[in-house]
């Protein structure tokens, strides 16, 4: 069967006079940007999925850094912001072994165990990201680098979150998402406080999604503890990550015995 096909394909590719040869480097980088969200949406399947019991998989992401380095070995798609997506998968994946306990629920940023970050893999980031800034070309991946790397500066500073900040907004500006203006607000409470960010978060109207109303949830804590409730209890109905509805099961509670 198999060998009918290929002598099928061939046959066409004789008769259509198809002729196969390597890409031009006009024809490669053309097609490098959707190769490049490709594996970026891998990674990102890996590092949040949020349809399954298990938040991280940890092997989807390997791969997709394993995919990104083969372009890095190669002379014509070596480009500057190949080495920042493979920038950013190296400061993700440094928190991997943080990022989740030994019952695979999830561990908020400002709870990980910043010795169990991998200090290798951000300095990788670190040299990839300093590869990617050539040229005048500015993509999404190296902003969310520069995010990623503010991220693995564990301390709380004001330079920190205003870097931060800033990216985000030079990131909306580029391609805006959702998801990344809900993480502005975020970085938007660390900078100016969380009344700004409540403000700012609730203009985007997610009711939908779970996770605005868990960052509301966070954003109203300390601040209007009964309207934190309400939130955390609507993203609880409408999360279906196993993992989120654990965390959100515990700020409930927190909330409810303060």
């Amino acid at each position: 069967m198999i060998n009918k096909r290929l002598f099928r394909a061939k046959e066409k590719l004789r008769s259509e006079q198809v002729k196969i040869e390597f890409p031009n480097q006009n024809a490669i980088e053309g097609r490098l940007e959707m190769v490049l969200r490709t594996l970026y949406l891998l990674f990102n399947e890996g590092y949040y999925s949020a349809g399954k019991d298990i938040t991280l998989r940890k092997e989807v992401c390997l791969e997709a850094m394993r995919l990104t380095n083969l372009l890095l070995e190669n002379k014509s798609t070596n480009q500057p912001a190949v080495n920042a997506l493979i920038s950013l998968m190296c400061f993700h994946a440094s928190r991997f072994e943080a990022r989740v306990n030994i019952n695979g629920e999830t561990i908020l940023y400002q709870d990980q165990n910043e010795s169990l970050w991998n200090d290798e893999l951000i300095i990788q980031g670190e040299c990839f990201l300093n590869r990617a800034s050539v040229g005048d070309k500015l993509s999404k991946y190296h902003l969310e680098a520069g995010i990623a790397y503010w991220h693995t500066l564990k301390q709380d500073t004001n330079e920190k979150w205003e870097n931060i900040l800033q990216l985000y907004n030079k990131l909306l500006q580029l391609e805006y998402s959702p998801i990344a203006a809900l993480n502005r607000t975020y970085a938007l409470s660390k900078a100016n406080g969380k009344k700004e960010a409540i403000t700012a978060a609730e203009k985007l109207n997610l009711h939908d999604n779970h996770l605005y109303h868990a960052l509301l949830g966070n954003l109203y804590t300390g601040v209007d503890n009964s309207e934190a409730l309400s939130h955390f209890r609507t993203a609880l109905k409408l999360t279906k990550s196993k993992a989120d509805k654990t965390v959100i099961s515990k700020n409930i509670t927190n909330l409810g015995s303060s």
